[in-house]
């Protein structure tokens, strides 16, 4: 089943999602993950932790699944 976040603002960065899903334990965590290619947004390997995620996008990690929503 997904995690689902829900958005405060118009967007939120990758890193923090990943914390907010609770996948990750820190954002030390979060930054390994990403810079390892180990998360997916839309499909695609993600490098940037500061990633801005929208409405609709899917990340994927860990065998996870987070669904960003408004």
């Amino acid at each position: 089943m997904a995690e689902t976040v829900k958005l405060r603002d118009e967007y939120i960065k990758l890193g923090q999602a990943l914390k907010a899903a609770h996948v990750v334990d820190s954002g030390v965590d979060a930054k390994y993950a990403v810079e390892e290619g180990l998360v997916k947004v839309n499909g695609q390997t993600e490098y940037q932790r500061g990633k801005k995620l929208r409405d609709g996008d899917v990340v994927e990690y860990d065998g996870k699944t987070i669904r960003i929503e408004a």
